[in-house]
């Protein structure tokens, strides 16, 4: 499933034809997804003005001028791709319209906007944009990684006195939004942290390091258009990069990339997904 830095670079590639653009017109192939689309979201979503394109989370919000918000969540295998040439920086002529195109915008500039999904667990969804923080789906989320909210003191009382492993408890959506398995695997790689260690008994400064680490390391993910492993494009079509300076995750048995360190990483299962680590590194 995508993680943070592949929707963030989703919603980059997205904003230059939809912020600021109208949908002059919205088509809606089928009635669901993961669940049912909001009743009439095709007339709803016509002529109107994307106002903002912003990012919660792993979700992608469209503040229309309706007053509206139209949330989007890639699931395991969405892709928004945009074609046409409206602003000169994208390269694809209109395809012909796929299997699996579920919803399409087309914008008045020019530009088409697929959302493509085989697996159907992706998901869009309406609400007034004065209450969209109250959504089921983002009213209970913790801090943005990125964001002022999420910091050296925030993190230290969220994790002190809990019995999870650390690995958990970064992958708890209540303590920091967005992060998954593969950039948590990386940032506790970085701050030489053992995936299993008990959350509560990792010192203050240690749980005070990892802040600016996952920082860093969603940043660097960014950078390089996220990490494509199976479905993931950005919104051009092109795969991200990042998955080729993975130190960890999904090199099981790999030498570990420490200067000095002979050891191999090596993988666990922790609540049915896999934890890469460094067998020396990380303590």
């Amino acid at each position: 499933m995508p993680e943070l830095p592949e929707v963030e670079t989703v919603r980059r590639g997205l904003a230059p034809v939809m912020e600021g653009a109208v949908i002059a017109r919205a088509d809606v192939n089928r009635p669901d997804l993961r669940w049912p689309f909001p009743p009439d979201m095709g007339p709803r979503l016509t002529g109107r003005r994307v106002q903002a394109l912003r990012r919660r989370s792993k979700y992608i919000l469209a503040d229309l001028d309706s007053g509206e918000t139209l949330l989007i969540h890639l699931g395991m295998s969405g892709r928004m791709l945009v074609s046409g040439d409206p602003l000169g920086i994208f390269v694809h002529e209109h395809p012909a319209t796929e299997k699996h195109d579920h919803v399409v915008f087309h914008m008045a500039n020019g530009a088409r906007v697929t959302f493509n999904d085989p697996r159907r667990f992706g998901a869009m969804d309406m609400m007034p944009t004065a209450g969209a923080d109250t959504h089921k789906l983002l009213a209970a989320l913790g801090p943005e990684p990125l964001g002022n909210g999420f910091s050296e003191p925030h993190l230290v009382a969220a994790l002190r006195g809990r019995n999870t492993p650390v690995k958990a408890a970064l992958l708890d959506q209540h303590v920091v939004a967005g992060l998954g398995n593969i950039y948590v695997c990386e940032a506790l790689y970085r701050a030489r942290i053992h995936p299993a260690r008990k959350a509560g008994r990792i010192s203050a400064a240690r749980v005070a390091s990892l802040v600016p680490i996952i920082r860093q390391v969603l940043t660097d993910a960014i950078a390089a258009g996220g990490s494509s492993l199976r479905d993931f494009r950005q919104a051009d079509g092109e795969l991200g990069y990042f998955q080729h300076a993975f130190d960890v995750y999904g090199r099981e048995g790999q030498p570990c990339r420490t200067p000095g360190c002979q050891a191999r990483i090596a993988r666990i299962v922790q609540s049915g997904r896999s934890s890469f680590y460094c067998t020396s590194c990380q303590r």
